[in-house]
């Protein structure tokens, strides 16, 4: 395995964000249409903080009671912004880090995405997934 491949070689480029401002039910559709569980929240290009699929469960109890999918939407847009849920001034790589670098910080499990940043632009996100993917693909 490489010790110093660059993180650019294994984020992800495309990336879901939403805005600080937007309606917490945008990240409930985000993560569904997308199949992504962590999404960066951003004010233009400047990365703001960071939101999960488990901060929304946390607040959101749709499925237990089942729920119609619009009505917890409702309720959680009119209980909740995002920036009350997202995690502020999150954990973030330079885009000049390694593998190794983002592994140190996830390996540590308090979280599972890490942002990555050209200063306090948004380039990218690296996750637990994109790191098994590369290590797959070292074997």
């Amino acid at each position: 395995m490489k010790k110093h491949e660059p993180i650019s070689h294994v984020m992800s480029t495309h990336l879901v964000t939403v805005h600080h401002g937007d309606p917490v039910s945008k990240v409930r559709r985000l993560a569904a249409e997308h199949g992504v569980h962590h999404i960066p929240v951003v004010s233009g290009d400047q990365l703001v903080g960071i939101i999960s699929w488990s901060d929304i469960l946390r607040v959101s109890f749709g499925e237990t009671f089942q729920a119609d999918e619009r009505a917890v939407d409702a309720t959680l847009d009119h209980t909740f912004s995002i920036e009350q849920l997202m995690k502020k001034d999150p954990v973030t790589l330079a885009d000049s880090a390694t593998v190794r670098d983002a592994a140190e910080i996830l390996a540590k499990g308090d979280f599972h995405a890490v942002p990555v940043v050209h200063g306090t632009k948004l380039v990218g996100i690296v996750t637990s997934t994109d790191l098994i993917r590369y290590l797959l693909a070292q074997m």
